[in-house]
């Protein structure tokens, strides 16, 4: 990369893969033309073993771990890997939570390290060159959890994502209170090994008022100099649409990604699109 005092950087970032067949169809398609630079597993998902498949057939993907502790669509729930016990991962009826404040809440956090430990070894276990670690709804970087998902970097020599500044973290709206000091701490430790800073995380916009154009453009001028990450959506139709309230979305972001119309508004924006890879084999030296 260039000097990021003057270019702007993002990881178009396909978060969910696993979750449904087209969310799968979706990364693999765009990852080839390029459009998507990196993606992230559910590896709790029913979807996991096809993604699997793919990545080893087509090792060039930039695949990490979406460690995931909730589950939130309906009626298509997951289970932990580590199975139902009375740890607090699960609700009354063997799932992850749906909310993130209830896996806050509820889970202990020697569970909570086993079971994303386990989802890790899985994803390797099946043969993908995992290239970072994210997490679903930002469960596993809340402040009960974020020492556990910054130690899972430094044990496994992977890149984790994370912020400048916590608070402006896309996921705020639906977490609940959060103190910052637990994120500054693992974040400090983070960088001391090298890892990335993102100056700016944003999210797929899940409303469009004005229509799908309106929306990415207000998304793409928000993105700042220096380094910044989408969490996106990306998911072919067929699936989708029985399991999640936003299928509408999800497919709407997929056909406009693979369009070309997102990338020429990325282009006017001066928005240079990189992936993920990069930062774990810089860092493993």
């Amino acid at each position: 990369m260039s000097s990021r005092s003057t270019s702007r950087f993002v990881v178009v970032h396909e978060d969910d893969v696993g979750v449904s067949h087209g969310a799968n169809t979706a990364f693999l398609e765009l990852s080839r033309t390029g459009v998507c630079t990196a993606g992230s597993v559910m590896v709790p998902c029913p979807w996991f073993p096809e993604i699997a498949a793919l990545a080893r057939d087509n090792p060039d993907l930039d695949l990490g771990v979406h460690l995931t502790l909730n589950s939130d669509m309906r009626p298509y729930r997951w289970r932990p890997l580590t199975g139902i016990s009375n740890d607090g991962l699960t609700d009354p009826d063997g799932y992850f939570w749906s909310e993130v404040p209830d896996v806050r809440r509820h889970a202990d956090p020697g569970a909570v390290e086993r079971e994303l430990r386990a989802q890790i070894d899985a994803a390797l276990a099946a043969g993908i060159g995992v290239t970072h670690l994210d997490c679903h709804m930002g469960t596993a970087m809340m402040p009960e959890f974020v020492a556990i998902y910054e130690r899972l970097g430094a044990d496994y020599r992977l890149p984790i994502l994370i912020m400048k500044d916590y608070l402006t973290f896309s996921v705020m709206d639906y977490v609940g209170p959060v103190t910052t000091a637990e994120f500054d701490a693992a974040s400090a430790r983070a960088q001391q090994r090298g890892n990335p800073v993102v100056d700016l995380q944003l999210e797929t916009p899940w409303e469009w008022p004005a229509g799908i154009e309106a929306a990415y453009r207000d998304l793409f001028a928000l993105v700042p100099q220096g380094l910044s990450w989408l969490a996106l959506h990306f998911n072919a139709p067929g699936d989708i649409e029985l399991i999640a309230e936003e299928a509408a979305i999800r497919i709407g972001e997929y056909e406009f990604f693979r369009s070309g119309r997102a990338s020429e508004l990325m282009a006017e924006f001066g928005i240079e699109p990189v992936g993920v890879r990069e930062w774990r084999d810089r860092m493993r030296g």
